[in-house]
């Protein structure tokens, strides 16, 4: 068994291929290269008969690696993703977007890749509040995001949808912020997905991103709902049959996000839409570390 001390954190524990490829990953390296250069890591330590290592040692070995495979910048993000981890800092990720457009599969590998241990759903959310505010006090919050026009009173001139929409958010923000104060308060990392993250309603502090998920057209959206309907007990044909109303607040997302600056990514391909959203992390980070530095 090979034992990895860690200096900062005095602690001492088995060499772990698993967590190595995860660190490798944040890197956007491809997971089953990063399981292979970790598996490459190992037979070198074994090579050289390093049963007792230390955490640096384990970085070197792997930036190594990965520039002997020709991933000169994959090896650059990876040391700097470790220093990140290093310094213990805070990471909140936000994501946004309509119903069906991915956010619960981009959230999942975003947290594995993080190092993140639990994921947050504003429904998740909604749904407790569902459970101590009765439905005559906050009927928005008891219907679906698409359908609170039906239980609120549109002032004349506004959209019906949109004002209903932007009601149930109002509402769920609340939780969403006490969510995210906790996390601040006790320094923990924190990742929440849902419709219900929307720029303005949310504010993000240091080291926070919100993005804003689309996809390209309608068509995307319905097969996005019947390929999600193959591993879930939600029928597909209740959001088929409202893809029309849930494209319009597609629509209104983005140009929320736009006035508040907030990032919109087409997720079209799982692989791309990850590594653009830690690629946009890394750079506002390293900003960040500049100015500290400066």
């Amino acid at each position: 068994m090979i034992i990895v001390t860690d200096s900062e954190r005095k602690v001492r524990l088995p060499f772990s291929r698993g967590i190595l490829t995860r660190s490798i990953t944040l890197a956007g390296v491809d997971v089953g290269i990063a399981y292979a250069i970790a598996a490459e890591v190992q037979k070198e330590l074994e090579r050289r008969r390093k049963y007792a290592v230390t955490s640096e040692e384990i970085r070197e070995i792997t930036y190594s690696k990965l520039v002997e495979r020709g991933l000169k910048e994959a090896a650059e993000r990876y040391l700097f993703w470790r220093t990140l981890r290093r310094r213990r800092v805070r990471l909140a990720v936000l994501l946004g977007g309509a119903t069906g457009v991915g956010k619960s599969t981009i959230a999942t590998e975003l947290a594995f890749r993080l190092g993140i241990r639990s994921i947050i759903g504003t429904d998740t959310i909604r749904e407790v509040m569902r459970k101590v505010i009765a439905k005559e006090l906050l009927p928005d919050i008891h219907v679906s995001s698409f359908m609170a026009e039906r239980v609120v009173n549109t002032p004349k001139g506004m959209d019906p949808l949109i004002y209903g929409f932007e009601t149930q958010v109002k509402h769920v923000s609340v939780g969403i912020t006490a969510v995210l104060e906790r996390s601040r308060r006790e320094g923990l990392n924190a990742l929440i997905e849902g419709i219900h993250v929307v720029p303005g309603f949310i504010e993000p502090k240091e080291n926070e991103f919100m993005y804003i998920i689309t996809v390209p057209s309608q068509e995307h959206l319905v097969s996005h709902f019947y390929e999600r309907a193959r591993y879930s007990v939600r029928s597909a044909e209740r959001y088929v049959k409202n893809a029309d109303r849930i494209m319009r607040i597609q629509e209104y997302l983005v140009e929320r996000a736009r006035e508040f600056g907030i990032p919109v990514i087409e997720n079209v391909e799982l692989e791309k839409t990850v590594s653009t959203i830690m690629e946009d992390m890394m750079k506002r980070l390293g900003k960040g570390e500049s100015r500290e530095g400066g």
